[in-house]
């Protein structure tokens, strides 16, 4: 067994195959949504703070879904935990490249990486966090976006991350 995204999933032949995989398109009308920024970036992103939600992700999500807004804001999805994780992201059955941000519980970026598609290997920062945010491929590079920026989260998110703690 091995834990990804702070879940324990099974294992076969070294390869992280999900027992529970979604076989179709993530429901992302039926998410929650908030407003973040960080330097000039400005991101409308879903919000997922489930098990379920957070294995499902942004899988089989086209670059059509993930396009900036009309009004410029870029588009993305916050990943919202109880406690600090130690654990990677993978993209087994995302579709699109993309870019993570793994954040503290004050909204420090730890770490970036751009994520491959279909990339069944986990991208793993070296420092705990507390909320990770993916984009678009290449979106925090054209931002200048890095370790040590400081993401405004709302407070209904913060909330969000001491719900099972308090």
């Amino acid at each position: 067994m091995i834990k990804i995204c702070g879940v324990w999933v099974l294992a076969m032949s070294g390869l992280g195959f999900l027992r529970s995989a979604p076989t179709e398109p993530h429901k992302l009308d039926s998410l929650g949504t908030v407003e973040l920024k960080v330097k000039d970036l400005s991101v409308h992103a879903w919000i997922v703070d489930e098990n379920d939600e957070r294995l499902k992700g942004l899988m089989f999500v086209t670059a059509d879904q993930m396009e900036p807004l009309p009004d410029g804001r870029e588009r993305g999805m916050l990943f919202v935990f109880q406690h600090d994780e130690r654990t990677g992201f993978w993209m087994k059955n995302t579709v699109i490249d993309l870019d993570i941000a793994y954040l503290t519980a004050d909204g420090t970026v730890v770490e970036t990486f751009t994520m491959k598609a279909l990339l069944e290997r986990p991208y793993v920062p070296k420092s705990a966090y507390r909320f990770a945010l993916e984009l678009r491929s290449g979106t925090l590079a054209r931002y200048w976006v890095q370790a040590g920026d400081r993401l405004v989260l709302p407070e209904s998110v913060l909330k969000r991350s001491r719900r099972s703690s308090d």
